[in-house]
C-alpha cells in the first residue's frame, strides 16, 4: 500500500473541498449572515489538514487497485466528516450525527433531510445543501480527476471505483478527457436549467439551488414543501424534463457531442428507461383519475412529475404522494429500486442491470428447455461476459441483503414495517423521501440515532455500489503483496 500516495490525494482533495466552502463562505459575508463564522471555522479545519496532508504527496504519482479503493473510500468518508461541519457549527442540527447524515444524504444526491424548518436557514447554508448535490452528483473524484491530471493510469482506477453502473463506457482513449467533458456537460445542463427556472418565476438563489438539485437528481429544497410551494406547472416541467435527462446515461450526450451523431439516442437502456417512465404514469395517472376522482389533467400532471422525480431519485414532491391509492404506491417504491440509467447521477440498481437480470433469465428458461443451446446474451450488439453477468446478479444480491437487513434494524428502532422497509428503500437508492413518518411531507428528524447512522451507511453504500466500500474489509486486502 503506497501510503504517501493516499495521503497526498487526500490532502488534495481537502483543499478543493475547503475551497467549495467558501462560495457559500463569500455568500454569507455578501449577505451578512451569522454563518459566516460557521463556514470559516469549517474552511479553516478542513484545509488545514489538506496542506498537512499534501506534504506528503509524490511528484509522480502512481495509482494502483488497492490505493484507488483506498483514495475513493477515503475521500466519501471525508467529505461526508467535514462536509458537515458548517451544519454542526451553525446548530441547525441537534447532533453531529444528524450534521453528517445531512452531509452524505446532500454528497450522495439522497435528498433526505433531518432539518425539520429549511425556510429559516440563511441563504449560504442552504446553498452548502444543493452544493453538496452538485459536487456528489458527477463526482467528488471524477472533478478531482480533472483538477489532478498526473494520475495516469491510476485515474482510471479512480474513475471505476467511483462512477456508477456495471460498465463505465468511455468515447475517448484519455479518461481524464472524459471526465472533463463530462463536467463541461454538466456545466452546462446545470446553467440551462437555473436560467429556465429563473425565467419561470424562482429568485436567483432558489433558481441556482434548484439546478444543482436537479442536474445532480438530489432533491434538496429551499422550501419546506417542496416544489409544492410553488405550484406552477411551468417549473414542474421545466425540473420534469432535466430530471428526466440526468437520470440518462452522460456518455450519450458526450458521444453525441463528440462524434456528431443521434445514433447514440438508439441506446436499448435509454429507451427502456422512457418506456417505463411512460407506463409507470400513465399507470399512476388512470389511477388517481378513476380511483381517487381527480381530474385527468391533475393526474397526468402529477403522475409524471413523481414518476420522474422518483426513478431519477431526486426525490422532490409536487404532491403528497403518501396520499395516493395503494397501487401507485406499490409502483412508486418499485421504481425506487430500478433507479435510472448506468452512468447518470442516479441513484437504484439502474435500468442496465435489470435489463441483463431479464435477459438473463429468459436465457436461463430458454436452456432448460434446449440444454444444448449456446446462447450470449446481448446489450447493443455487445455480448456480455460471464464476469459483468456475475457482477450483476451479485449487486442484485447485495442490495436486497443490504435492503432486508437495514429493513430489520430500522423496523426495530420503533418505525412501522413500511414505513422502515420505505426508509430504507429511499436511502440505499439514493431518492429522499420515502413513505408514513419520512414521506413527502415529513423529514428523518424523528428517526433515532441508530436508524440515521444505519441509514447514513446506506446512503453511501448506494451511491459508491457497495463493491467500493465492502472491498476495503476484506483481510487480504490489507496484506503485503507484490503485484496489485
Amino acid at each position: 500500500m503506497n501510503v504517501p500516495v493516499i495521503l497526498g490525494l487526500l490532502g488534495r482533495l481537502l483543499i478543493v473541498y475547503a475551497g467549495a466552502m467558501c462560495i457559500p463562505l463569500i455568500l454569507a459575508v455578501f449577505l451578512g449572515e451569522w454563518s459566516i463564522y460557521s463556514f470559516l471555522l469549517a474552511v479553516i479545519i478542513t484545509g488545514i489538514p489538506g496542506l498537512v496532508l499534501i506534504r506528503h504527496a509524490k511528484a509522480d504519482i502512481k495509482i494502483g487497485v488497492r490505493e484507488a479503493f483506498v483514495a475513493v473510500a477515503g475521500a466519501w468518508i471525508l467529505a461526508s466528516l467535514t462536509g458537515a461541519l458548517p451544519y454542526w457549527f451553525a446548530n441547525v442540527v441537534p447532533t453531529y450525527i444528524d450534521a453528517v447524515f445531512e452531509t452524505v444524504s446532500g454528497l450522495t444526491t439522497t435528498g433526505a433531510s433531518v432539518i425539520n424548518d429549511v425556510e429559516v436557514l440563511p441563504q449560504s447554508i442552504l446553498l452548502w445543501r444543493s452544493l453538496t448535490h452538485w459536487l456528489g452528483g458527477m463526482g467528488i473524484i471524477v472533478l478531482f480527476i480533472v483538477l489532478l491530471p498526473k494520475t495516469g493510469m491510476g485515474s482510471v482506477l479512480l474513475f471505476n471505483a467511483e462512477v456508477p453502473g456495471p460498465m463505465n463506457d468511455r468515447v475517448m482513449p484519455r479518461i481524464r478527457d472524459t471526465a472533463t467533458s463530462l463536467w463541461k456537460i454538466y456545466l452546462i445542463f446545470t446553467a440551462i436549467c437555473a436560467l429556465l427556472l429563473w425565467m419561470a418565476g424562482m429568485t436567483f438563489l432558489d433558481a441556482i439551488n434548484y439546478a444543482f438539485a436537479t442536474i445532480a437528481t438530489g432533491g434538496f429544497s429551499t422550501k419546506n414543501t417542496s416544489i409544492m410551494y410553488y405550484d406552477s406547472l411551468t417549473i414542474e416541467m421545466i425540473l420534469t424534463f432535466f430530471m428526466i435527462l440526468s437520470g440518462a446515461n452522460f456518455v450519450i450526450y458526450l458521444t453525441v457531442w463528440r462524434k456528431k451523431t443521434m445514433k447514440a439516442f438508439r441506446n436499448t437502456e435509454l429507451i427502456v428507461y422512457l418506456l417505463i417512465i411512460t407506463t409507470a404514469t400513465l399507470a399512476i395517472a388512470g389511477s388517481l383519475w378513476f380511483n381517487a376522482g381527480n381530474s385527468p389533467g391533475y393526474s397526468f400532471r402529477h403522475a409524471l412529475f413523481q414518476v420522474a422525480t422518483i426513478i431519477t431519485t431526486t426525490g422532490y414532491a409536487s404532491a403528497d404522494f403518501d396520499q395516493w391509492p395503494s397501487m401507485t404506491k406499490i409502483i412508486l417504491l418499485l421504481l425506487m429500486f430500478i433507479g435510472g440509467s448506468a452512468g447518470s447521477t442516479s441513484g437504484g440498481m439502474k435500468v442496465s442491470r435489470i435489463i441483463l437480470l431479464v435477459k438473463a433469465t429468459w436465457a436461463e428458461l430458454k436452456r432448460g428447455i434446449h440444454p444444448r443451446v449456446v446462447s450470449s446474451i446481448k446489450l447493443d450488439n455487445k455480448v456480455i461476459d460471464a464476469e459483468n453477468l456475475n457482477k450483476v446478479g451479485i449487486f442484485f444480491f447485495l442490495y436486497i441483503v443490504t435492503f432486508t437487513g437495514a429493513s430489520i434494524i430500522i423496523a426495530s428502532t420503533g418505525l412501522e414495517p413500511f414505513d422502515a422497509m420505505s426508509a430504507v428503500a429511499a436511502t440505499l437508492g439514493n431518492i429522499g423521501p420515502g413513505f408514513g413518518v419520512v414521506g413527502p411531507t415529513t423529514t428523518f428528524a424523528g428517526v433515532s440515532l441508530l436508524g440515521k447512522t444505519v441509514l447514513t451507511i446506506c446512503m453511501l453504500l448506494g451511491r459508491l455500489e457497495f463493491f467500493t466500500l465492502l472491498i476495503i474489509f476484506r483481510p487480504e486486502f490489507w496484506r503485503r503483496r507484490r503485484v496489485w
